[in-house]
């Protein structure tokens, strides 16, 4: 959702509280898409602070789906976020290039709470999502989601490709 802040910025000293809905169904990132189960209203403050300059803050609170990387299994992972963040109108395209300022979200006198939400949440992002500490995985040769049970698979033959390292360690152990 865009919010306009026009008048926001007009106005010195202006403060505005809003409660805005989330209005993407998934967050998207790295070719991967990750669907909403909860999404609650975003809480803004968006207040000038003089000199072009207009302070966001604000909470931010979501729940994705994210598969779980040893099994596959959607695991809900929580989002709970606070912002705060003073943005200064003033710099030009090049200044923010330079200072690293990626603030996408707000153009002139509007204000994009989507792309806040998800430059928030690609800041947040766990590294690694397990459905549980001792997750078993899945079969590397049928697939087979091991937690669920076994699949009956020889995983004693080793990958090929690692035969070199086991000649080595055969060698070590003869010594």
């Amino acid at each position: 959702m865009i919010i306009n802040i026009s008048e926001i910025l007009s106005t010195p000293g202006k403060t505005e509280h809003y409660e805005v809905p989330v209005e993407m169904e998934t967050f998207d990132m790295n070719g991967m898409q990750y669907p909403f189960s909860k999404k609650v209203p975003v809480d803004l403050t968006v207040a000038n602070v003089g000199e072009r300059e207009v302070s966001i803050q604000g909470h931010i609170e979501a729940v994705l789906l994210v598969p779980c990387d040893r099994c596959l299994e959607d695991v809900p992972v929580s989002f709970s976020m606070d912002v705060d963040k003073v943005i200064d109108l003033k710099k030009t395209d090049e200044d923010r290039i330079n200072d690293l300022d990626e603030t996408s979200y707000i153009d002139h006198s509007s204000l994009d709470v989507d792309r806040l939400v998800s430059d928030e949440l690609l800041i947040h992002f766990p590294m690694k999502t397990l459905c549980r500490e001792d997750c078993k995985g899945i079969c590397f040769k049928c697939g087979q989601n091991l937690n669920l049970g076994e699949c009956g698979c020889d995983r004693e033959s080793l990958d090929p490709r690692m035969s070199a390292i086991r000649d080595i360690f055969k060698n070590f152990k003869e010594v």
